[in-house]
C-alpha cells in the first residue's frame, strides 16, 4: 500500500470538503493547514442561513447564460477559499503563514482546475496564507506562491495607471 504525500493527503480532505457544496455546477472545497494541522476548511456554497441554489434546484447563473468564472453578482454562493478564511476568523484561528490546500470538480466527479478569482485572490494575500496548492485538471499537484500575486497585483495596478494617463 503506498501511503500519500501531505500534500495528497490533504487535497484528498479538500475533496470531501467539496462535497458539502451546495452549486449546482461545481463543487470546490478548501483546507487551511499549518505544521501539518487543519486549521479551517470552507466549500463554496450560499451564505450561513441563506437558502441555495440546492434547495432553490435551479441555479441562476444557468438562466442568465452566464459562463463559468462570470456572473458572480447573480450567484448567492461565498466561495470555498472565502469561507475557509472565514470559518478560520469565526473560531478565532490565526492563519499566518499557512497553505491552503484547494480541490474543485464538476459534478460528474472531473476534476476541475481550481483557480481563485480576483476577490479571492485578494482575500488570499490579506489572510496570510503563503501558498495555495491545488489539483490540476490533468490530476497533477499545482502550486500557487501569493509572493507572485502580490507582484503580479502591483504590476498591474501600475498598468492601469499607465493606460489611464495615456488617455
Amino acid at each position: 500500500m503506498k501511503r500519500p504525500s501531505m500534500d495528497e493527503y490533504f487535497l484528498e480532505l479538500a475533496k470531501v470538503v467539496s462535497l458539502r457544496a451546495t452549486c449546482l455546477r461545481r463543487r470546490f472545497g478548501a483546507v487551511i493547514v499549518k505544521d501539518g494541522v487543519v486549521l479551517s476548511s470552507g466549500y463554496n456554497g450560499a451564505a450561513r442561513k441563506v437558502k441555495d441554489c440546492l434547495e432553490f434546484g435551479i441555479c441562476l447563473k444557468d438562466l442568465a447564460g452566464a459562463p463559468h468564472g462570470g456572473g458572480y453578482d447573480l450567484c448567492p454562493a461565498v466561495h470555498a477559499e472565502a469561507n475557509a478564511i472565514v470559518n478560520a476568523a469565526r473560531a478565532g484561528v490565526s492563519i499566518l503563514g499557512s497553505t491552503m490546500y484547494l480541490y474543485g470538480q464538476d459534478l460528474q466527479g472531473n476534476v476541475v482546475e481550481a483557480t481563485p478569482c480576483t476577490f479571492c485572490r485578494r482575500l488570499l494575500i490579506n489572510s496570510g496564507i503563503d501558498k495555495i496548492i491545488y489539483k490540476k485538471s490533468d490530476g497533477s499537484v499545482g502550486c500557487y506562491d501569493i509572493k507572485e500575486w502580490i507582484r503580479d497585483e502591483s504590476l498591474d495596478y501600475q498598468r492601469k495607471i499607465q493606460l489611464h494617463r495615456e488617455k
